[in-house]
């Protein structure tokens, strides 16, 4: 019998493994995903801040071409920077590709933790960075396990364009990059004679309770300018601003209306406002700072602050460092403003320098914003009616005057809130304060020298307040609340052409009354409905007051004149000389150095003291800081700040320096009164 051979039974061949997708598909997944995380990290805060602060292009006079440079910048850049050097390690191999992204995922989601822990926990510094870090890497595990986290990165890159569209087309600072036409609506002369010349100077972040002295009066002694200019004018003593917020209180104020959207401060959206109404009639001088409501055809603003596509990027980046720093950080762009002086502008002296030997009037030019310097200059008298504007930024900080016009240094960082930080605040203020009250007096001494003090309509107010009350310091809802007196109360002076006599009005004042009331004074008529009133008809009925915080949403504060500050005594060591107590302990001073060598001719003093103690010091303790033996501040010690700062400390009286070399004493005061000298360190 034949055999009978059996087949093995046949075997399916394996299927070949799936070949690995080409580089380039595998390189563009890893760039959505880049790009969808830095447009959740960076892109998105940063044109959010930006989008809601046209303030911040106005006052750089940024183009709309700057404007979209920087838009491409910050939604190009950083993802091209990331997604660059990850590209660069596929050299090293694929595996040391995937690492390296993971550790670009892990970070980015670490930053964007940063920021949603800050809004919905209570954790700041170390703990959040530790809680954010653990984040991070806990995104980027589900992102190597699972395929769902990167499907969804991948469709999220569509944010970046969706951000910059929105920024173009809706947010109020859209007005800067598409322009509207020219503002409108001119006004027309009322009744006979002629127009007089209007000089309105707005100050910021002044509030009303700073000047005043505990018998509610202007305090003559340290501000005499303010109480000059009282006893020659109108002083409404009840006014307050609109809002706290420039970009919405002058508006406000130019245009007689309360805010009803969060518009730009522009003349595409205000077309109907004070240089309108007066451009018909009057010659302009306009000088604006953080608005631009004066539209080209009817003035040109040549002087402003440092300017170009450089200085959007290093503000912006400055922004971005406080989006997502782990610390305790109200984002405002207006916090940083400060006005070149008109060295720093390369403007010449607008005249000889007057003699006054309370100041160094020949440094003056070095000292005085540029805008100022501008705004001197043209209060000469002139052959047609002229209308002289100057949104001036003082006392609004950075805080960095002394009375006298001399500039201190000071961190950037410096808290101004918080125990013992909010008094420092409050002094820092009111020293710039009192070199705002000599450029009063240098201004009135201007209009009288050109004669145009008895013929013109001259305002002095400011925009808004700012409250110091610790624990609710600042402009926003915790302060309006905690402290309406010192947000929405600012000073308030009308001096009619010929009025020689001051007194005081009480009416209840609301800053869109502003422009009715010098619209009449210089008899033009207004081609628009406003909200406010003239001083010149009676006062409106109800006592109450009319305050934003958002546009369109009013709060409803009560009137009346607010009560004097209780002033605070200074400590009897201030002023005395300290003779040789003890030495014990040591105290860390940052800005030691600059006692080494002072020139207090270049208008620069080191007046700003801080630094840190020993833990074993308690927080409270007493600290006398002193300068060539005699004692110039006492403060307290306090909880460290996130730069490990426990101690501040304004000296304000420019006769404690020297040329050359000074002493800098700082001691430790015991409650019974004793002294004990700390060395200092830097």
């Amino acid at each position: 019998m034949a055999e009978r051979t059996i087949a093995p039974p046949a075997v399916e061949a394996a299927p070949a493994p799936a070949p690995p997708p080409p580089v380039w598909r595998a390189e563009g997944g890893l760039l959505l995903e880049v790009v969808a995380l830095v447009g959740l990290a960076v892109t998105q805060p940063l044109l959010d801040v930006l989008g809601r602060s046209p303030d911040f292009f106005l006052f750089h006079r940024a183009t709309p071409g700057q404007v979209v440079a920087l838009l491409a910048l910050v939604a190009v850049v950083p993802t091209a920077v990331l997604a660059g050097l990850g590209a660069l390690t596929r050299l090293a191999g694929g595996r040391v590709r995937l690492v390296t992204h993971r550790v670009l995922v892990a970070l980015l989601l670490a930053v964007l933790a940063v920021q949603v822990g800050r809004e919905v926990t209570g954790l700041r510094g170390v703990p959040l960075l530790l809680a954010a870090g653990a984040a991070g890497v806990a995104g980027a595990a589900a992102h190597r396990r699972w395929r769902v986290p990167g499907r969804m990165l991948r469709a999220a890159a569509v944010g970046p364009p969706v951000f910059v569209a929105l920024f173009v087309l809706v947010s109020p600072a859209s007005a800067v990059v598409l322009p509207r036409a020219d503002g409108t609506g001119a006004g027309v002369a009322t009744g006979p004679g002629g127009h007089p010349p209007v000089v309105l100077l707005v100050l910021d972040e002044l509030p009303l309770h700073s000047l005043l002295g505990p018998d509610g009066r202007i305090d003559a002694t340290r501000f005499p300018h303010f109480a000059e200019l009282a006893a020659g004018s109108t002083w409404y003593r009840n006014a307050t601003g609109v809002s706290g917020w420039t970009p919405y209180a002058l508006p406000a104020m130019l245009t007689g209306r309360y805010p009803a959207r969060p518009d730009a401060p522009h003349y595409s959206r205000y077309p109907e406002n004070l240089f309108t109404a007066l451009g018909g009639l009057y010659d302009i001088h306009a000088q604006e700072s953080i608005t631009r409501l004066c539209p080209p055809s009817r003035c040109d603003q040549p002087v402003g602050p440092e300017q170009g596509l450089g200085v959007l990027v290093r503000s912006s980046a400055d922004l971005l460092r406080q989006l997502v720093a782990p610390a305790e950080s109200r984002v405002d762009p207006e916090a940083g403003y400060r006005e070149p002086t008109a060295a720093e502008a390369g403007l010449d002296a607008a005249e000889p320098p007057p003699t006054d030997p309370k100041f160094r009037w020949d440094n003056l030019d070095d000292h005085q914003p540029a805008r100022f310097t501008r705004f001197l200059a043209d209060l000469r008298p002139a052959a047609r009616p002229t209308l002289h504007f100057l949104h001036l930024l003082m006392p609004h900080p950075p805080w960095t005057y002394l009375p006298s016009g001399s500039r201190y240094e000071a961190p950037d960082d410096l808290p101004d809130d918080g125990a013992g930080w909010a008094d420092l605040g409050r002094q820092r203020h009111l020293a710039q304060l009192g070199y705002t009250d000599r450029l009063i007096g240098e201004t009135l001494r201007t209009l009288r020298a050109t004669g145009l003090y008895d013929q013109a309509l001259l305002v002095v107010t400011a925009d808004h307040g700012v409250s110091f009350t610790t624990g609710s310091q600042g402009r926003g809802m915790d302060a309006i609340r905690a402290a309406p007196d010192e947000v929405a109360w600012v000073p308030t002076f009308v001096k009619e052409p010929g009025q020689r006599a001051g007194r005081v009005d009480d009416r209840n004042w609301e800053h869109v009354d502003l422009l009715p009331t010098v619209a009449d004074l210089a008899r033009v008529r207004l081609p628009w409905r406003v909200d406010g009133r003239s001083a010149r008809q009676e006062a409106r009925g109800r006592g109450d007051k009319r305050f934003y915080d958002r546009p369109g949403q009013p709060l409803t504060l009560p009137g009346g004149v607010p009560a004097p500050p209780v002033p605070a005594a200074p400590h009897p060591l201030v002023g005395t000389t300290v003779g040789d107590p003890p030495t014990g302990g040591t105290v860390q001073v940052a800005n030691l150095d600059a006692f080494r060598a002072v020139d207090p001719a270049a208008g620069r003093l080191p007046a700003l003291v801080w630094g840190t103690v020993p833990d074993r010091v308690p927080d409270g303790t007493l600290l006398a800081v002193s300068v060539n033996g005699r004692v110039g501040a006492v403060v307290p010690v306090v909880p460290p700040d996130p730069a490990g700062r426990r101690f501040a400390a304004l000296l304000t009286d420019d006769a404690l320096f020297r040329a050359g070399p000074n002493r800098l004493d700082v001691y430790q005061v015991a409650p019974d009164g004793t002294l004990r000298r700390l060395t200092p360190v830097g």
